[in-house]
């Protein structure tokens, strides 16, 4: 079994580590977009473009599934994205988890990159899953591609300059862009207010890659034997798991268990 994810950057490193932990024999493929990343400021148009040359990267190592590991290139692709590869191969999309999230009542924060947060996909998911419930969208620009570097002080002032702008009684947090996933307690200890309730953090990973294996008729099986590995493309360019990557626990995991090759 072969599994492929795409996104701009290391946002995929969730949903990677999560597939591996239900199936360990899956070999990975992994394709992001280090030259045109991050996708969050571009137009609609050039991040389809862009998605496609990803996913044309993947698909070249004949996966069984590709899971689109970006909230943003499923926000604005996935119709041609599903247009051009199946039926052959299924696309599996990420959305904001903002069902589950509703579920509990809220209020609801969505943090997200500029190009999810208002869209019309976005703003769709909230009127149907979230309807009656206070549900606050976040902007945070700067944050994706801070993640994707690993750049600390970078990330904190993006966390913090989020954070300011998420009111004080929300309950529920939405990671709507799978790099927030890699800092996501650092997100908790940003919005938690002294006295409240333990902040809700809602990401996508576990889901997504449940739903590739559903989608393919496949089981997980966390106790199989090992695959051969990972197939890492950047840009369409075989390569090492970057320096990057292993800045964060589900490099480190990725690394470990399924070494690049």
């Amino acid at each position: 079994m072969k599994i492929a994810l795409m996104d701009s950057g290391i946002g995929l490193l969730p949903a990677a580590a999560a597939m591996h932990r239900l199936r360990p024999d899956a070999d990975l493929v992994l394709s992001w977009d280090p030259e045109g990343m991050p996708w969050g400021p571009r137009t609609p148009e050039d991040i389809t473009e862009r998605a496609l040359a990803v996913a044309e990267a993947a698909a070249a190592h004949d996966p069984d599934v590709l899971i689109v590991a970006c909230n943003t290139a499923s926000v604005h692709s996935l119709p041609q994205l599903r247009a051009r590869f199946e039926p052959d191969l299924p696309i599996i999309g990420t959305v904001p988890a903002i069902k589950p999230a509703a579920a509990g009542g809220g209020p609801v924060a969505i943090w997200a990159t500029p190009a999810t947060t208002g869209s019309p996909y976005q703003r769709r998911l909230i009127e149907r899953f979230a309807d009656g419930v206070d549900v606050t969208e976040v902007p945070c620009p700067g944050l994706a591609d801070a993640v994707h570097h690993a750049d600390e002080a970078a990330v904190e002032a993006a966390i913090a300059a989020a954070a300011a702008r998420t009111p004080d009684d929300v309950t529920t947090l939405v990671m709507g862009c799978t790099n927030y996933e890699l800092v996501a307690e650092r997100i908790r200890a940003a919005v938690q207010r002294p006295g409240r309730l333990p902040l809700i953090l809602h990401g996508s990973a576990g889901a997504v890659a449940a739903q590739a294996l559903r989608r393919i008729g496949a089981e997980p099986a966390p106790e199989a034997a090992p695959g051969s590995g990972l197939t890492v493309l950047l840009s369409g360019r075989q390569a090492e798991l970057p320096g990057t990557a292993l800045a964060y626990a589900e490099g480190r995991f990725l690394q470990a268990v399924a070494p690049a090759r």
